[in-house]
């Protein structure tokens, strides 16, 4: 069906069509489908048992509105966001980019949403029917950056099941400037002692740049560890790899995501696979868009993956074609559970 349809949806303005999709989601017009569990995928994320390792990524429901349309959708986990503490419009539009013979989105967003009492407030009266993480950010004009991840913190610490430190959007000025080691340990230090604080068991996942080299994985790895947060989410988008694209947008300002992010993500997953030494799980993001690209994620070392701009590609029945696909290739290859290839490239 949305093979049928997606001619007639590239024709609009990306973030139109995004729009539209929230508003079809919110609207319940897609019913829920029925998903065949297989032990194969199941697994535990946060002390949470999901039905798969296949997550939708912050970006998609940034304001919290259609997180329960999505587990119907066959998402074992959601993240929403991402949430700054006021709300705030983003940088000017156009702002997404389609580039449709590199399977792949140009965005400059910047945070768009609706500020951390919007989306709390939703949340509450709104209960997440499946495991649910919120991702968070500071205002783009913010003279306290630690401080507005600390409102963030607060705010969600007792409403969903993870929080995600969201440290590397390109598109928010300086945001990046936290994977320095004395500005990541400083951030980590501050959320930990919050943490302590509140007497909080909220887990913690920490969003990184691909944009960073091997001494940087190395000096983050140790901090990761040092403070214990429960995960890394390997990565985000990335402002370089654009001179093999294709699309005469590519040279568009913004994040590269999709496809061509691929090879690049798998290699600083295998990395940080290495220096982390199994101690923290590792969500891996970019390019995911079928059974074979989830499989290369967990063989360089992801235990649970990803996907935003694949949705785009392929349609809202992502999730359980990857699942399908991905126990197939599973029973071919004689492997009982996919946590047994994990890191084994």
């Amino acid at each position: 069906m949305f093979e049928k349809i997606r001619p007639l949806i590239f024709k609009l303005d990306p973030e139109l069509a995004h729009s539209l999709a929230i508003k079809t989601l919110k609207s319940n017009l897609i019913l829920k489908k029925k998903i065949t569990e297989d032990s194969s995928l199941k697994s535990t994320l946060f002390g949470k048992e999901i039905k798969n390792p296949i997550g939708i990524a912050a970006g998609f429901d940034k304001d919290a509105e259609v997180y329960n349309s999505l587990f119907n959708l066959g998402f074992g986990f959601v993240e929403v966001g991402t949430v700054t503490p006021l709300k705030q419009y983003g940088n000017k539009k156009p702002r997404v980019f389609r580039l449709e013979e590199d399977q792949a989105l140009i965005n400059r967003l910047g945070f768009n949403n609706s500020g951390s009492e919007a989306v709390s407030n939703r949340i509450k009266k709104n209960k997440p029917s499946g495991l649910l993480g919120v991702n968070i950010g500071p205002n783009w004009n913010s003279k306290d950056r630690v401080k507005d991840y600390l409102i963030g913190f607060n705010k969600f610490e007792n409403l969903v099941d993870y929080i995600t430190i969201n440290i590397s959007s390109p598109n928010t000025e300086n945001l990046r400037d936290f994977h320095d080691l004395d500005e990541l340990e400083n951030l980590l230090n501050k959320i930990f002692a919050e943490k302590k604080k509140l007497n909080s068991n909220i887990p913690i996942a920490l969003k990184v740049s691909p944009d960073i080299n091997f001494n940087q994985i190395k000096d983050i790895s140790k901090i990761l560890i040092k403070y214990k947060v429960d995960a890394l989410i390997v990565s985000n988008t990335t402002d370089q790899n654009r001179d093999k694209l294709r699309n005469h947008q590519k040279f568009q300002k913004g994040g590269l995501s999709g496809k061509p992010l691929s090879d690049l993500s798998n290699n600083l997953i295998n990395s940080f696979f290495k220096n982390l030494n199994g101690e923290i799980k590792i969500i891996g993001v970019g390019g995911v868009n079928s059974g074979e690209t989830a499989f290369k994620k967990f063989l360089s070392g992801a235990n649970f993956v990803q996907l935003y701009t694949g949705m785009v590609f392929r349609g809202p029945n992502i999730a359980i074609k990857i699942s399908e696909e991905l126990k197939k290739i599973l029973r071919e290859k004689n492997i009982k559970r996919y946590s047994d290839i994990i890191g084994k490239l």
